[in-house]
């Protein structure tokens, strides 16, 4: 409806003349002598064409329709050119014909009325148009339609010059200064919408200006940002610089900031028991866990309600729940499968039917202990039962349970740290306004992944200012020329996170130089509030007034890196993640040649507890291996003995004959009994009849034979003799003393032999891996 005329005095903007009811006659029906008399004058005199009659009747019967076109042209703000004018007496002519054929006046027509005579493009103009309106005449008509009909449904008009239009309604000077008032703030935040050279911000600022129907930012309010989105009043390729030019008119102090509308947001859980509903929403509303732990909590309640009202609704207060009632739910959970009691099963794929896994069900435990452990704590319920015994998560669940750090192989780990040293402007994801994030901010952000060891919370929460530079105590900038800062320690200050709270570490000086390098040209942002601890703090990852998101290393970086390095997004152990890296840089720091201690890596990775680092810190296979090879297992075992083999005797058969062929080295003679690793005196030996003192004739002949092939055999000790190999004379003795009563393989014990007791220990030597030497 029309506003009351204006008090006396009061001038209003031209933009504002469609609700001045005491400025014209606004009539909504065209009387017949006004319908006859356009009808007379005709297309010619209509159009006011140089031949026209200025002096026929009729033009005083259509006055009140002529005299709004004629006020409305001369507001315009456009340079008087004949052309122009010449569209401009096009335009009132095309609406003074139109109002004839319809029989009311222009202020009466309704936006789908103005849509069809404008046309979606200019092609749906001309089919509605009369021949003779040319291309020129729609902008000018869409002028028309909105001083004096109150058109702003220019988003059903398809392509045309927005910012023109606004031009010629609002004053060039007064929608470029406002634009430009806008474009300020957006240049300090770093967005490409701020540059002089960007064309899409005065597209949108001007389709808001004239659904305003003000150009002034001062008018825009946070009702008609909404009602933009909500109505869908502006193509879905030009909501992100809606949301860009709502942020800056906050900044301004004109309307509220818009609500963050990137990112997957579920539905809140909803069903099951009302009664059970009632009480998770109270226990929501009161709880102070962190807003996503408590959503998740949120979640599993209301999937605990949905199996409440299938199986147990008697049980819908939380009061009257009972240890019988946490045993039916506990074996509910364990016999689950993927997509029971769920609100919805988008996105669980081929999962749904599946048994729930371990973790799954330890959360779900989990969660419905805090509830009933809150609600008993703040005296809601009577203390029934104990949470922590009642709903604990049963052995065979928490058997499978168990923090699994997957490290990345070293050969792609090296090549993703390739990719991100090397980092070009061309590897960076496009959209089709370029690069999202500058150069050096995705650098930054990568080499943080790669050398920092922190989660991707905490790497999206770092502060400006969060590198610093120290020789021997004494701080230094970090892009000193002084030879004091080639050997400078860069250090890194992590902020509150998971486990613990704000602490220091070393890094690797490339990091802080990248760091360094994005916070030289880093826009200035607006603070932003640190949602675990609370403060608002100036976040280092931000720019155009937006913190990089946590998620951004998974579904950006990681992507990248391996696209770049040439490796796959996931291995045996799965898809390649940001915790992963935390995990393979613990563990490599934990395997160096100069290993870091475990609380030395427990205080670098920020751990509460050395337990927690233990699953982090990862022994390599190599190192696994060195380590094993050092203890010498095997050749704490098995011994190995010379052994001198009578070629002659084998091949002139006289060893199968019974004749000696095996000569075992004893050191002080040679032992020629077969099974000599099976003679429990080989390492004192007793002398026995198989026995040849070296120093004996027999034994040099031996040496002196020329067909003489020397190896070497393996003995396995017994425990006794590892004891005699280790411990030395006194293990000896204590071991001929055993043997002194046993038979040696001649038949005659020891002591029947009379063999001294200071025998010598039998000479063996370490195993060798490989062949033995041959003579």
């Amino acid at each position: 409806m029309p506003s009351p005329p204006p008090a006396p005095g009061e001038h209003l903007p031209r933009w504002q003349w469609p609700v001045d009811s005491g400025r014209y006659d606004i009539r909504r029906t065209v009387r017949a002598a006004e319908k006859q008399a356009i009808v007379d004058l005709g297309v010619v005199n209509l159009r006011r064409l140089a031949r026209h009659d200025s002096a026929a009747p009729q033009w005083r019967q259509i006055r009140r329709l002529l005299r709004p076109l004629d006020d409305a042209a001369a507001a315009l703000d456009s340079p008087p050119t004949p052309h122009r004018r010449r569209a401009t007496l096009d335009a009132g002519a095309v609406m003074l014909l139109r109002c004839a054929e319809t029989g009311r006046s222009y202020w009466a027509w309704t936006e789908t009325e103005w849509a069809n005579l404008l046309g979606r493009d200019q092609q749906g103009f001309r089919k509605a148009a009369l021949s003779w309106a040319d291309d020129a005449v729609r902008p000018y008509l869409a002028a028309h339609a909105f001083l004096l009909g109150g058109f702003t449904a220019f988003y059903r008009l398809g392509s045309f010059s927005r910012l023109t239009l606004a031009w010629r309604v609002f004053g060039r000077e007064r929608v470029d200064g406002e634009i430009r008032r806008i474009r300020a703030v957006l240049d300090g935040w770093g967005y490409q919408l701020g540059r002089e050279g960007d064309t899409v911000l005065p597209m949108v600022a001007c389709q808001v200006f004239l659904l305003n129907r003000s150009p002034h930012i001062e008018e825009l309010t946070t009702e008609l940002f909404e009602r933009i989105r909500g109505e869908r009043l502006l193509p879905d390729l030009r909501l992100n610089t809606l949301h860009a030019m709502q942020r800056a008119v906050a900044e301004l102090g004109h309307c509220e900031p818009p609500q963050r509308m990137t990112g997957r947001h579920s539905a809140r859980a909803t069903g099951g028991a009302q009664e059970w509903a009632r009480w998770v929403d109270r226990w929501f509303d009161t709880s102070t866990l962190t807003p996503r732990v408590r959503g998740s909590v949120r979640s599993t309640l209301f999937k605990v309600g949905r199996w409440l009202e299938a199986e147990h609704p008697e049980a819908a207060d939380p009061a009257s729940w009972t240890r019988q009632t946490c045993a039916a739910w506990i074996a509910a959970l364990d016999r689950m499968k993927v997509g029971d009691y769920v609100q919805r099963t988008v996105g669980l794929k081929d999962r749904t039917g599946k048994p729930l896994e371990a973790p799954t069900k330890a959360t779900q435990l989990s969660a419905v202990r805090t509830f009933f452990r809150d609600c008993q704590e703040w005296e809601w319920i009577p203390r029934r039962f104990d949470p922590q015994r009642a709903l604990a998560t049963p052995r065979s669940v928490a058997a499978l349970l168990g923090p699994d750090p997957r490290v990345i192989a070293d050969e792609v780990w090296a090549k993703l740290m390739w990719a991100g040293l090397n980092i070009e402007e061309e590897d960076l994801p496009q959209t089709r306004a370029g690069t999202f994030y500058p150069l050096e901010l995705v650098r930054a952000v990568t080499l943080t992944w790669l050398f920092s060891g922190q989660r991707s919370d905490e790497i999206a929460r770092l502060r400006v200012g969060c590198i610093r530079w120290q020789h021997d105590g004494t701080t230094i900038a970090g892009d000193s020329k002084q030879v004091l800062a080639r050997d400078a320690v860069c250090l890194l200050d992590v902020p509150t996170h998971k486990t613990g709270t704000a602490f220091t570490k070393p890094v690797d000086p490339i990091l802080g130089q990248a760091l360094d390098a994005w916070q030289a040209i880093r826009p200035e942002q607006p603070k932003f509030t640190d949602r675990r601890t609370g403060e608002l703090v100036d976040l280092l990852f931000a720019t155009r007034a937006r913190k990089v998101s946590s998620a951004y290393i998974n579904n950006t970086v990681i992507p990248m890196l391996c696209r770049k390095a040439g490796v796959p997004a996931a291995d045996v152990r799965g898809n390649i993640t940001s915790h992963r890296a935390r995990s393979t840089i613990a563990s490599q720091l934990y395997n160096a040649k100069e290993p870091m201690t475990l609380f030395e890596l427990q205080a670098w990775l920020g751990h509460r507890s050395p337990q927690s680092t233990q699953f982090y810190a990862k022994i390599s296979p190599t190192t696994l291996t060195r380590a094993y090879d050092d203890a010498g297992y095997f050749s704490r075992n098995v011994r190995t003995i010379e052994v001198l083999v009578d070629r002659d005797a084998v091949t002139s058969g006289a060893a199968a004959a019974g004749k000696p062929w095996q000569h075992y080295d004893l050191g002080h003679g040679y032992c020629t009994y077969t099974f000599f690793e099976q003679c429990p005196h080989r390492m004192a030996c007793a002398r026995c009849d198989f026995y040849t003192p070296k120093d004996s004739t027999k034994a040099q002949l031996l040496e002196a034979k020329d067909n003489l092939q020397k190896m070497r055999a393996a003995i396995p000790l017994s425990e006794d003799e590892q004891a005699a190999v280790d411990d030395g004379q006194a293990a000896l003795d204590r071991l001929l003393g055993r043997l002194a009563d046993t038979p040696t393989p001649a038949g005659p014990t020891p002591r029947q032999l009379d063999v001294p007791p200071n025998a010598t220990l039998l000479p063996l030597v370490d195993v060798r891996q490989g062949k033995a030497p041959q003579a």
